[in-house]
């Protein structure tokens, strides 16, 4: 069983506590889904926001959908002019059989801009 990180990000509406929480269930549910993964085989989830985004912490959205005991952190994304506004990143470390190249990476809504290249 290797080590593996996943990448991904959502775009949201609005800095909005429910819109936030929701968009983050939305981006770990569908980054478990596309990886066939389970809570179980998480190993750690660091959450970056954006400073626009202040209505909650990201990791309440994951907490939200069960993902309990599970180390979560939240940090700040650098402040880069002209950078993508309202926008949460994400960086799971799981526990997988799939191989470096089979990772499926999860951008949603505006975010896909971000990383064409790996966004699925």
């Amino acid at each position: 069983m290797a080590v593996r990180a996943i990448r991904g990000a959502v775009q949201l509406d609005s800095d909005e506590r429910t819109h936030m929480l929701a968009s983050v269930a939305e981006l770990v549910s569908t980054i478990l889904e596309r990886n066939a993964l389970a809570v179980d085989d998480l190993i750690s989830i660091v959450f970056t926001a954006t400073p626009d985004l202040h209505s909650e912490f990201p990791a309440v959205g994951a907490r939200d959908i069960g993902i309990t005991d599970v180390p979560l952190l939240c940090a700040q994304e650098i402040d880069v002019a002209g950078a993508m506004p309202r926008v949460i990143r994400i960086l799971a470390h799981a526990e997988t059989e799939r191989r470096k190249a089979d990772v499926q990476h999860v951008y949603l809504r505006g975010a896909v801009a971000l990383r064409k290249d790996i966004a699925q």
